[in-house]
């Protein structure tokens, strides 16, 4: 019956999508709050270790996290205020990264930076591999800490790179960034194959060997079709979200999601303005050829920064509301069914961000808008972190038998 409602809220909802000013602010009540505490968010996507590199030299000393850091979405103080119990820390670099021959020894710095965080902070936080480590953390009043490669440029076109990179501890790889490779078409990109080449399907096949959950976030339609036909294991869409509240390459089409369900899957719903937000969706629709083009000109990481910052302030989009977001949910709740989606926020990866969800303090105004549209505390924390961790428990049993 929750269901049914949430789904009927979903239409009723979709008649103000794009018109967030007329929803009020949602106010969270002490029943959301304990609902919130007594289960625990686990995100599959955040950017602080790249922000950390590139505004604050790689430094803890400069960015030290024990501390508020305004500039940043993320802090232990925030992290504690929004009950996060496991993080997918982003290990991502640049696309561009790949034409220097640089991208796989980039992306170890950044596997070494969080293992630096974790050391620096051991009473916050904690490596983990397994739901079984999550778990055990979690209970034990610590943030489990995991990581995932952005991109499949991080590999180099080498199955052996893959394979140290998850020895070193990379739980998840997002098959392509925002550029098409040599084996998979990305969504923001020129198509090349129609999908996955024959090595791409490879690589699909070696992580499900690993263990290694199949991000299928950043990559073409017919990539994505792909990569569930040949996995074994339910696949993850690490921060994306719906492309029929939104219309951005970038999310996920209804047909997808229906693959989705099927193969057990999830859909980590991201945070960005320019993803959720139906018309900054559309005037955000070719905003990694602007950052291609931005990176051409400026090869330099601050420069570069700079120009992308004035790009977006004279193509303003507006930043939406947490309703959006919630919309999403709504919606994927609707095509694949509330086994299916999650929460994967891109903080600290984003230049924008919907009200009321300004930084990783804020997801019980989640919680509260999802109590609001009929969803029970059992679905409610499904959402939060329910449904990635089945999914890691079937990856695991697909793993073992192998």
């Amino acid at each position: 019956m929750q269901v049914f409602i949430a789904s009927f809220l979903v239409w009723v909802v979709s008649t103000n999508v794009g018109h967030a000013e007329e929803r009020k602010p949602v106010v969270v009540t002490d029943a959301a709050r304990k609902i919130h505490a007594s289960g625990f968010i686990f995100d599959g996507h955040n950017d602080l270790p790249w922000a950390v590199r590139t505004d604050f030299s790689s430094s803890f000393d400069q960015a030290d996290i024990s501390k508020n850091v305004p500039k940043l979405n993320t802090d232990i103080a925030r992290l504690r205020q929004g009950n996060v119990g496991a993080q997918f820390w982003s290990v991502y670099v640049p696309s561009e990264t790949a034409k220097d021959g640089t991208a796989f020894s980039k992306t170890m710095e950044q596997i070494e930076l969080v293992k630096t965080m974790v050391k620096r902070y051991p009473e916050t936080f904690e490596m983990a591999r397994t739901v079984d480590d999550i778990e055990r953390i979690q209970k034990s009043g610590k943030i489990a800490s995991l990581m995932g490669v952005e991109g499949g440029h991080c590999i180099e076109d080498s199955i052996e790179n893959l394979r140290r990179l998850n020895k070193l501890g990379a739980g998840y790889m997002t098959l392509t960034h925002s550029d098409t490779l040599a084996w998979a078409d990305a969504a923001t990109d020129e198509p090349k194959h129609q999908g996955l080449t024959p090595f791409g399907e490879e690589i699909i096949r070696e992580m499900n060997r690993l263990g290694m959950l199949v991000d299928l976030s950043h990559v073409s339609e017919e990539t994505m079709k792909d990569a569930i036909r040949v996995s074994s294991a339910p696949v993850i869409f690490s921060h994306s979200s719906a492309r029929a509240v939104a219309d951005h390459p970038r999310n996920v089409p209804d047909d997808v999601l229906l693959q989705v369900k099927k193969n057990g899957g999830v859909v980590m719903v991201n945070f960005f303005s320019g993803f959720v937000h139906p018309e900054s969706a559309r005037k955000r629709a070719n905003m990694f050829q602007v950052n291609r083009d931005l990176r051409a000109q400026f090869p330099l990481e601050a420069d570069y920064k700079a120009a992308r910052k004035r790009w977006d302030t004279e193509h303003p989009i507006e930043r939406g509301s947490v309703h959006d977001v919630v919309d999403h949910i709504d919606h994927i709740v609707k095509i694949a069914g509330i086994d299916h989606v999650g929460i994967g926020s891109d903080y600290d990866g984003v230049s924008m961000l919907p009200e009321q969800l300004d930084d990783v303090s804020t997801y019980p105004v989640i919680t509260q808008e999802m109590l609001n549209r009929g969803y029970t505390a059992g679905q409610i924390h499904q959402v939060m972190s329910g449904n990635i961790l089945r999914v890691m428990r079937q990856a695991e049993a697909v793993a073992a038998k192998r």
